[in-house]
């Protein structure tokens, strides 16, 4: 590797033969590259070289950076302008400040100039820069760079997972004939403690995107997470760990230039961008770090990325109409049933899904005999009515001989081992269960064995879920990171699970796929999964797991979506209508406009919670639910060819409003929008309705808005770029009725050179012939033309493949503005004329056209909201009701007033960290009136008696009661202020208001019971500490298993106690009265722990109320 990087075209060879005592030759050299970005290449070229002629040749470049002879030998220290009041007019620097310092503020923060300062800084003391260690050479294409903190770290890195070919990142390419042959961005290596930590500095104004699945918003930069495949059920905004890794960060630049970033290491990983244009990568080490670009735009980046990580299968076409599913459809009756309405009521649906209650026990590759009684004759009746049926398989296999899958995996030794070299057992769905090691290929054959027995019972596709992979019963929400795999030897051999952690989802999903091909090498699989890893895309579609059926979880499902695309994952979406809780009208209709438009539709819901099809939410419900997937299914043409692109070059096929103009950085954040090609779908986030300026959404240029009959306030905008061409197809009911006689309808938008162009590809659907020739792809062109009249002509320029156009018609909607449209139709093939009106009459048409779209949408909007008022709110999570936010230093509290009164959130703003766990209607924090778990106040209904938002004083407040009973009402204050800024504090009572006088005016017997659940990003990094009141110390770990301690008397402890998560440096002490609290409780749990303050037991009265008064305030040690 050393060898690789010898030869540079600046230095080459001459360096090595350099005279000493006359270096003008290079200092010249050294002056072509120090333009624009070359200056990267000049910096890159002598970083490396640890001998004389290196040092000279840093020397000399560090001359011609500052104007300075190439033979000075001042130190660093003559870099450092001495203390003065006033900067050095020479340098322009600042007192006391290091050049690398001053070039970073007036450079902004560009690497590039960063590394050359301290390259100076170094190189005129006599000292190797600080990456002179580092090691990197190109690998898999233009522009892509594989770094190392050494050579040492480079022999010594795990083997890759990551790419397409784990070759790709050993050998070094030839970059010859590369236009950039060295990189541009140059990371900084050290080592913290056993963490390997690389950092890159970009330019100002970057902006971040990627990382794969979170929550929260589509630009990343403020956010910090880690990637560690984790069951995160009911996740929010803040939750730092979900059930997929990419430690993969997107960048685009001001100039809208693009950059990515990949650390390769399946280990857990921090990936912190909490600081403007910085990346900060750290995991154990050592990791190579793999660079793209920068590239002109993000297109060509995510290319880059898929040219080395994979692309995706192109999945069989009905995996692109809408799928429904719940937890679930408990008997074959009801499959039929949900199946056949679709049906009678014309709504569009192609897949109907199978839960885990179709196993007999929960076990997996088999059924229930009493309610699956012939899967077969389901899977035969699914089919004959144009369905596809897909059945969920858990890595789990439940420990019990005598059942298959048990029996031949055992004598096959295909289990995770314990430490102890004994098959691992764990507590999921059935009971005790062991794990395959799917990172050996003898696992991997013998669970694809499985499967191909599985589907011959007519299954079309396979669910993989809780393969993060999620055990019950633990704290840690998975199995002991001590176990241990017997991996493959090109992956790492026998490792600790921590190793093989991330990627156990990403090989289960692989060995599914590999079994459906052994069922059919000829039929394309459909493998859904929900942990994953980078490359997961090439064996498995995803989903953003178990959202909610909340506004915030409507608004979150569009960015994480986005970001899996940009992360190589271009097929995902959220569960429509959200997975737990309870939807309201609105709600779903809201989001099912939304998720119709999205890479993977599918309704998914809970058991518990109100049937959530289509149909039910009454009749006008149902109308724009039909709406709503109508348009997914005259889309499919247009799908079907943007997967193809997904296929073909790995581009997302859903993307970011900002890939239509990379420059303007009013787009970068913009995540009420997003694109399907060439067409924009802007949608509306919030209950409330949309305003109707329709086009203040639109990026620059030409953008015509369209729509098919199906105009409505509750459904997403659409609008069609200038300058394409969009194919569609008639509405149909399943992707089966589809025949390629059909009508093919262009949509078409010219640009301002009066042009257009776009394309349609077509195969069978379902098989690999398309691998071999048997498809079309059929290149569209439009143009304008004046000679006798405005007149534009359509016309196929190009076609590739096997097959042979179909006849049929070609009907052509030409979009001139605002919904105003002429039209045209021809055989598909031949050149078609449309006749345009004069610009006069179509400014009049548009004008016309625009108020009445208003008047329209406006009707309609008032139709709806009076339905939608009709409708009883449903109590729970889905309730148009919206938290309360108080916002005031560093501090962020949510409180659900209408169930509990709960907080559901406290968030620390400098650190972006999610204290609280759970949902609305149970976890997070909440509180009790007496012994029993979840006894009264954590339910009832609470009204706000006071609340001051944006005070003056710089405080926001929240005064809150419930009524429970027997004249008793619980009251809590919530405050959070400035001049405290890392502090929430809480003042909570039990109240008598109307106890009678028969009872002396004494209640029952009650206790205040403060129950807060906290979140524990690392678990078993988690320690919690505290001083009793005898003085002595204590601290608590999380182990694996879940415990309770119970604290009285002295042994209570002095009136504060904290929980630190070791691994962050985060730590939150809660303060409270040592003389109203009389018991503390601690109770460790899946991935949380509460710290409870139980008050005294007694009868309260209107002058004796129970109050236990408290605060919670959040510690960063980093800081």
């Amino acid at each position: 590797m050393s060898d690789g990087r010898k030869e540079h075209p600046l230095f080459g060879n001459a360096v090595e033969k350099a005279n000493l005592e006359d270096l003008e030759d290079l200092e010249e050299r050294s002056m072509t590259l120090l333009e624009g970005r070359r200056m990267s290449e000049a910096v890159a070229s002598v970083s490396y070289q640890d001998d004389a002629a290196g040092r000279a040749a840093r020397k000399s470049l560090a001359g011609v950076i500052l104007g300075v002879a190439p033979s000075a030998e001042r130190s660093m220290r003559d870099y450092t302008i001495e203390r003065k009041t006033e900067p050095d007019a020479n340098l322009g620097l600042r007192a006391g400040q290091r050049l690398s310092e001053y070039t970073a503020r007036i450079a902004g923060h560009s690497s590039i100039l960063t590394t050359a300062a301290l390259l100076i800084e170094n190189t005129l003391s006599d000292r190797h820069l600080s990456v002179g260690n580092m090691a990197w050479m190109p690998i898999v294409g233009e522009s892509i760079f594989r770094f190392d903190a050494s050579d040492v770290a480079w022999k010594n890195a795990a083997p890759c997972m990551s790419l397409v070919d784990p070759k790709l990142r050993e050998d070094r390419v030839d970059a010859s004939n590369f236009e950039r042959k060295s990189p541009v961005f140059l990371p900084q290596f050290e080592m913290d403690g056993r963490q390997q930590v690389a950092v890159l500095l970009l330019p100002l104004n970057t902006t971040f995107y990627g990382t794969g699945e979170v929550g929260g918003s589509l630009e990343r930069t403020g956010k910090r997470i880690y990637t560690w495949n984790t069951d995160a059920w009911g996740y929010n905004q803040s939750t730092t760990s979900l059930y997929q890794s990419h430690p993969w960060v997107f960048c685009v630049l001001a100039t809208g230039e693009s950059f990515g970033v990949l650390a390769d290491t399946t280990l857990r990983c921090e990936i912190d961008l909490r600081k403007e244009a910085t990346i900060r990568i750290a995991a154990a080490a050592p990791y190579p770090l793999i660079t793209f670009g920068p590239y002109p735009n993000p297109e060509a980046l995510i290319v880059a990325f898929a040219q080395a990580t994979g692309t995706i299968q192109l999945p069989p076409k009905w995996a692109l109409g809408y799928q429904q599913c719940r937890w679930s459809y408990e008997t074959a009756e009801k499959v039929s049933k949900i199946a056949h309405t679709f049906r009678e009521t014309n709504i569009p649906c192609d897949v109907v899904w199978m839960d885990i209650d179709y196993m007999d026990g929960f076990k997996c590759f088999t059924f229930d005999k009493e309610v699956f009684p012939d899967p077969n004759g389901l899977s035969n009746e699914l089919h004959n009515i144009g369905f596809k049926g897909i059945w969920m398989l858990d890595p789990g296999i439940k420990v019990e001989e005598g059942y298959e899958a048990y029996d031949t995996g055992s004598a096959e030794d295909v289990w995770i081992q314990s430490a102890n070299g004994k098959p691992y057992a764990g507590e999921c769905w059935p009971g005790p269960v062991s794990f395959p090691d799917f990172t050996n290929e003898k696992t991997r054959k013998w669970w694809s064995k499985l499967v191909k027995k599985f589907v011959a019972n007519g299954v079309d596709g396979i669910w993989n879920d809780m393969n993060e992979p999620a055990v019950f019963k633990t704290v840690s929400k998975t199995m002991p990171e001590t176990n241990i795999h017997r991996g493959d030897e090109e992956v790492g051999g026998v490792q600790p699970h921590s190793y093989y952690h991330n990627v156990y989802g990403m090989f289960q999903a692989k060995a599914t796929y590999e079994g459906m091909l052994l069922a059919n090498k000829d039929k394309r699989p459909f493998v859904l999964t929900r942990a994953g890893f980078v490359g997961a895309q090439r064996f498995a579609a995803t989903w953003t797991g178990d959202n909610l059926a909340t506004w915030e979880h409507l608004g979150m499902s569009i960015p994480m979506a986005l970001n899996l695309g940009l992360s190589g994952q271009p097929f995902s979406g959220p569960d429509i209508g959200g997975f737990a809780g309870d939807a309201t009208p609105k709600l779903f209709v809201r989001w099912m406009g939304i998720g119709s438009m999205m890479p993977f539709a599918r309704g998914h819901s809970e058991k518990g919670t109100i049937d959530q099809e289509p149909w039910s939410f009454g009749p006008e419900v149902e109308n724009l639910c039909r709406f709503a997937l109508n348009r997914r299914y005259r889309f499919l043409p247009h799908f079907y060819t943007l997967f193809y692109q997904a296929h073909l070059k790995g581009l997302p096929v859903m993307t970011p409003l900002f890939f239509a103009d990379p420059s303007d950085l009013s787009l970068r954040k913009r995540d009420d929008a997003f694109l399907l090609g060439p067409i924009l779908v802007s949608v509306s986030l919030t209950p409330k309705n949309r305003k109707e300026n329709l086009e203040g959404v639109l990026p620059k240029g030409i953008w015509q808005r369209f729509h098919f009959g199906d105009d409505n306030p509750e459904l997403p905008l659409l609008f069609l770029k200038g300058g394409a061409i969009v194919p569609t197809g008639p509405v149909i009911q399943h992707v089966g009725e589809a025949k390629l006689t059909d009508t093919i309808t262009l949509l078409v938008a010219l640009n301002t050179e009066g042009k257009a162009e776009g394309m349609l590809y077509e195969d069978d659907g379902d098989s690999f012939g398309f691998k071999h020739g048997k498809y079309l792809l059929t290149h569209y062109e439009a143009q304008q033309f004046k000679e006798d009249g405005d007149e534009v002509v359509v016309r196929v320029v190009h076609s590739e493949g096997q097959w042979t156009r179909p006849n049929r018609k070609l009907h052509v909607r030409l979009l001139l503005g605002s919904t105003t449209e002429v039209e045209g139709e021809c055989k598909d093939g031949e050149e078609l004329r449309i006749k345009l009106p004069s610009k006069v009459e179509i400014n009049e048409l548009v004008q016309s056209n625009r108020k009445i779209n208003i008047a329209e949408r406006e009707k309609s909007q008032n139709l709806l909201d009076v339905v939608f008022e009709e409708h009883d709110s449903i109590k729970g999570v889905g309730a148009v009701l919206l938290p309360i936010d108080l916002q005031a230093g560093n501090v962020t509290v949510k409180v659900v007033p209408w169930i509990g009164g709960r907080i559901i959130s406290m968030i620390h703003k400098p650190s972006g960290y999610e204290w609280l766990e759970g949902r609305f209607e149970s976890g997070c924090y909440e509180e009790y009136s007496g012994n029993e778990f979840r006894s009264a106040g954590c339910t009832e209904e609470y009204k706000v008696v006071k609340r001051d938002m944006q005070a003056l004083d710089g405080q926001e407040f929240v005064s809150l009661e419930g009524d429970i009973g027997g004249g008793l009402i619980l009251a809590r204050d919530v405050l959070v202020a400035k001049n405290n800024p890392d502090i929430v504090s809480i003042n909570s009572r039990i109240e008598a208001r109307s106890v009678g006088a028969g009872s002396g005016g004494f209640s029952r017997l009650v206790r205040l019971r403060v129950h807060p659940l906290m979140k524990l990003v690392n678990p078993l990094d988690s320690v919690i500490k505290f001083t009793d009141i005898n003085g002595d110390h204590h601290e608590l770990r999380a182990t694996m298993e879940f415990g309770e301690h119970t604290y009285e008397g002295t042994y209570r402890p002095n009136g504060e106690w904290r929980l630190d998560d070791t691994e962050t440096g985060l730590a939150i002490i809660n303060r409270f009265d040592l003389n109203q609290v009389a018991l503390c409780l601690i109770s460790w749990g899946p991935g949380s722990v509460t710290l409870e303050l139980w008050s005294e037991e007694r009868p309260v009265s209107k002058e004796t109320p129970i109050t236990i008064t408290h605060e919670y305030e959040f510690i960063d040690t980093n800081v």
